[in-house]
């Protein structure tokens, strides 16, 4: 550990700045330790600055290595030297020391940690308090009582490390039921493919259908690897929080509960769902569950939760928790999930540079021991870039900018601010703002991130949505400081800017390198080489300027210290296995689902958005015609309006026949409980491609025999593609369409036929209705169960398809 994080150890909640208001102690911090020493040098004349040192010290039967940097080494004569350490406090100076000690005992320990690693005779230390607003500076003299501090952290860190260990003795002995009673035709030799696979590479993709039991397979295969220490934590991702709730009702099928000997398992929910505010305002001075946390925590019992094995962790009970000792409830969660084998929560916790700070400033975390499971993995590239994706409203702009003054900030970054508001109104709808205006606003961004990190501004004074803009700011010049990713400047209304990640790969790419083993889960990849690209395991396909991505070179000598520290390599031979293999592909078997879909493509009708009304008439007979005593059909279409088109054709066409039309903006349980009902009292689904109806909805297979696909739901024509078109361009045309329109659509097409057939047995009649799906494109990215298809030229066509055997008769 470096001598700063053992001094500040604590698996407790600590008191300190977060977002822009903890950059802005940092950076005037880092000016008044240049002043003091310039001082020191005045002073003391012999003095030597950021001198490293490095030593062991015993914590019970462990050995903690420490390594640091002192600020001040003073050689006042041959036998008498001084080490000084400059900390910078907010509180009014000068102060007893006593109070100091307790408010700051992180501070004393460091002191006293840099002492005790030197050789005997010790020097001598003080610690000099510099009052960050005024620079005034007080000394404080290193005490016996300073030894007392350095040995509670000393116990702090053994503590740790006795809870991992006892995890890690948990573990050895884990048994858990494996995740099928009675395994199907391809589940039984899966696991046993993932581990010869893993063995080989280091990101292993398991292309499995909707329905094969992915969650139990990955669940299996990830305890296996903890039983055996091949990966000491497992960090089970996924986008969706319906996804995370059947993640954990499968583990627990599996295996007992931690007391009993099971994982230890810590489901986390992001952090206004834990908030028990009446108002989420997530503010130290603005939130009394906050302010003082760190000084509460000893006395408040809920280091139960990390210490006791029996303790509920489901989101009400840390909530009551929390309000019962006063102290946010998610720092119960942030101090517990270090002492948890299994994390599981969103993409963003991994992926979004603000949210990836929980797992990552864990102690004992440690990316290349852990097993990085990804589900629903198509999802990843976009989620990444949304992560890197900013906008901004002239509106909230206003509304901050008055809210800001009246806080008395420094006057500098009022007149900043205020010119940016008026930026923001004065911008006009458009699909890529002028460079001129781009250069205007990229220099505010960057003198309003310096602004926000310099000054002291009194958060708890604004409004929640005026604090979230400002950081929103900060959070955007931190971004473009950091990476160079292609991103679009563009307004899609006036007076709102938009800056919109194209690819996210690079960035994607080097997170997910740091990890020993990773595994992408979903139904529909597309062309495993594509996939690869978009989550930057194959720079050199993606078109990325090599200089600004991290790829995976062929010799160790090839690394710059920073990229040996992203990889997080610890062999030449792990650096050959990841260079060598970015994605290995494991396939599903799953030979119950061959002829259970008899497809057929119409090529009577052209589904593009200037022709569909053409056909309109045509879609809506054959929906009709899908239509029978087997039960309802489902019809699927691109977008809600041409949803809408063909029900009001078949409202004239066929009166009598019942019809259900999707319904807008319903969270999953509405969607249950509407496709339910519609189920039992209608004749026709009408659902939108790529929605939670189609997507996320597993109540089809089985009960929907017959459907419609209307076109292969390419994305929208807009500003945004059209940028990731030309982003594309210089891989040629073919290639740059595919990933930017026919892939994705394509995907939403696989998605929606996946839940058809869900188990064996299950069977559908599914017309493509669209000529392009004739296409050698179109039909290389379907999933191969659905291209043995016959092509409709006719009516007469339509008609024989319609009435040959289905597929459990034929």
């Amino acid at each position: 550990m470096s001598v700063g994080e053992f001094a500040e150890f604590t698996l407790g909640p600590r008191d300190g700045g977060e977002g822009p208001a903890g950059i802005w102690r940092a950076q005037l911090g880092t000016r008044w330790h240049l002043q003091m020493q310039a001082q020191a040098a005045l002073d003391f004349g012999t003095v030597r600055f950021e001198v490293p040192v490095t030593g062991r010290l015993p914590a019970g039967r462990w050995i903690v290595e420490l390594a640091g940097r002192i600020d001040q080494w003073v050689d006042r004569s041959p036998n008498l030297t001084l080490v000084r350490e400059i900390k910078t406090v907010s509180r009014p100076l000068p102060e007893g020391a006593d109070v100091l000690r307790r408010e700051y005992p992180g501070y004393f320990a460091q002191l006293a940690a840099y002492l005790a690693l030197q050789p005997a005779p010790q020097p001598e230390g003080e610690l000099v308090f510099v009052e960050i607003s005024t620079g005034l500076s007080q000394s404080v003299p290193c005490g016996p009582e300073d030894q007392m501090l350095l040995q509670q952290q000393l116990a702090r860190v053994q503590e740790f490390l006795e809870l991992q260990w006892r995890a890690r003795e948990r573990l050895r002995q884990l048994q858990f039921r494996p995740a099928f009673e009675n395994a199907r035709p391809g589940q039984e030799s899966i696991g046993l493919r993932l581990n010869e696979q893993a063995a080989l590479g280091s990101a292993l993709l398991l292309d499995a259908p909707t329905g094969f039991g992915k969650t139990g397979v990955l669940l299996e295969f990830a305890l296996a690897r903890l039983r055996s220490g091949e990966s000491d934590r497992v960090v089970y991702l996924t986008g969706k929080a319906t996804g995370q709730v059947q993640i954990m009702r499968t583990l627990h099928s599996m295996a007992p509960p931690m007391n009993k000997g099971g994982p230890a398992v810590w489901l986390v929910r992001p952090k206004h769902e834990h908030c028990v505010n009446r108002e989420y305002h997530c503010v130290r001075d603005a939130c009394r569950f906050l302010d003082g946390v760190g000084e509460r925590w000893n006395s408040s019992g809920l280091a139960r939760f990390y210490l006791l094995d029996d303790q509920p962790r489901d989101l009400a009970s840390l909530r009551g928790a929390g309000l019962d000792a006063c102290i946010c409830p998610y720092e119960i969660t942030r101090a517990a999930l270090a002492c948890n084998d299994v994390w599981i929560g969103d993409l963003n916790y991994v992926f979004s540079p603000g949210s990836r700070g929980l797992f990552y400033h864990q102690p004992g975390f440690d990316p290349e021991r852990t097993l990085l499971i990804i589900d629903e993995a198509h999802n990843l590239p976009s989620r990444v870039a949304d992560a890197y994706s900013h906008q901004f409203s002239g509106g909230d702009a206003a509304m901050a900018g008055a809210l800001l003054a009246s806080a008395h900030p420094l006057a500098s970054l009022v007149r900043v601010w205020n010119q940016w508001t008026d930026l923001l109104n004065s911008l006009s709808e458009c699909s890529c703002i002028q460079p001129d205006t781009r250069e205007w606003a990229s220099e505010l961004i960057e003198q309003l991130g310096t602004e926000i990190k310099e000054t002291g501004i009194d958060y708890g004074a604004l409004n929640p949505r005026a604090t979230e803009t400002l950081w929103s700011v900060a959070s955007l010049h931190e971004d473009l400081a950091s990476n160079e990713l292609e991103r679009l400047w563009w307004c899609r209304k006036p007076g709102i800017l938009s800056i919109t990640c194209l690819d996210a790969a690079p960035v994607t790419g080097v997170r997910l390198r740091e990890f020993g083993l990773v595994v992408f889960a979903t139904a529909t990849p597309g062309p495993a080489p594509d996939f690869a690209a978009a989550v930057g395991l194959n720079p050199e396909a993606t078109g990325a300027d090599p200089a600004t991505t991290t790829t995976v070179p062929r010799k160790l000598g090839e690394l710059t210290p920073r990229q040996t520290r992203s990889l997080a390599l610890v062999s030449g031979a792990d650096l050959l296995r990841r260079t060598e293999a970015p994605v290995r592909v494991v396939r599903a078997e799953t030979p119950w689902r061959e002829g259970a879909y008899d497809v057929a493509i119409d090529a009577r009708v052209d589904t593009t958005f200037q022709h569909r009304s053409q056909h309109a008439r045509t879609t809506a007979l054959a929906l009709e015609s899908l239509v029978g005593p087997a039960g309802p059909a489902v019809g699927f279409f691109p977008s809600y309006a041409y949803a809408e088109m063909i029900a009001a054709e078949l409202q004239a066409l066929a009166p009598a026949l019942r019809i259900a039309l999707q319904p807008r903006s319903l969270d999953l349980a509405a969607q249950t409980a509407w496709v339910e009902k519609a189920l039992a009292d209608c004749g026709l689904l009408l659902l939108v491609l790529g929605t939670g109806f189609s997507e996320g909805i597993d109540l089809l297979g089985g009960r929907i025999t017959r459907a419609l696909v209307a076109g292969p739901a390419l994305p929208e024509v807009n500003a945004v593609q059209r940028a990731r078109l030309a982003t594309w361009a210089p891989l040629g045309r073919d290639v740059a369409v595919r990933r930017t329109y026919q892939i994705p659509g394509m995907q939403k097409v696989n998605q929606a036929l996946g839940r058809l057939v869900r188990a064996p047995g299950q069977h559908a009649k599914v017309l493509l209705h669209c000529r392009r799906f004739v296409e050698t494109v179109y039909q290389e990215l379907l999933v191969p169960a659905y291209r043995n298809s016959r092509t409709i030229e006719t009516d007469e066509d339509f008609a024989a398809w319609l009435a040959s055997p289905s597929p459990e008769n034929s």
